[in-house]
C-alpha cells in the first residue's frame, strides 16, 4: 500500500531512542509530532523532551517540509533546502544525506502503519550515532 499525504495529516506521539557510539551514551526523546497541509505538501513539526542519563532534560524541536511527488516524498528542511527522499511504501531506504563530512543513512518502516518508524545511522568525523523514532497515533 502506497501512503499519501492524507495518511500522515494530524497528531502523532513520538519516541526516539538515540545511541551515541562516540560518547557511549544513550538518550530518549518523548514528545509529539504533527503534519499539517500546506501549498507544497505537508509541514512537519515535532517537539519533545530529550533526556540523556545524568543530564538535565532538554526541549528539542524540528520542522521539515514533506513534498509528495508521483513516486516519492522529498523531505526538506524548514528553509526548503533538500534533506532526503523516500518511497512511501513498505520499508524504503532514504536517499543518503551528506552534512559536512557526516553521512546520514535512513530507513523507514511502514509495515505496521499507522504505527511507523524511521531509523537513522550517522557516521563521520564529528558524529557516530543511531536514532530510532517510533510514531503512533494518540
Amino acid at each position: 500500500m502506497k501512503l499519501t499525504a492524507a495518511d500522515f495529516v494530524g497528531a502523532w506521539r513520538i519516541t526516539r531512542e538515540i545511541t551515541d557510539f562516540r560518547l557511549h551514551e544513550s538518550g530518549v526523546l518523548e514528545g509529539e509530532a504533527s503534519f499539517s497541509e500546506s501549498e507544497t505538501g505537508l509541514l512537519y513539526h515535532e517537539r519533545g523532551t530529550l533526556r540523556f542519563a545524568g543530564g538535565a532534560p532538554l526541549v528539542a524541536e524540528r520542522r521539515y517540509q514533506w513534498v509528495f511527488g508521483a513516486e516519492e516524498v522529498a523531505v526538506n528542511y524548514a528553509d526548503g533546502s533538500a534533506f532526503h527522499s523516500f518511497v512511501p511504501t513498505g520499508s524504503p531506504v532514504a536517499t543518503p544525506h551528506l552534512c559536512g563530512d557526516d553521512f546520514y543513512n535512513g530507513t523507514y518502516s511502514f509495515a505496521a502503519f499507522p504505527a511507523w518508524e524511521v531509523t537513522w545511522s550517522v557516521e563521520g568525523p564529528r558524529k557516530n550515532y543511531r536514532s530510532v523514532t517510533r510514531y503512533s497515533r494518540d
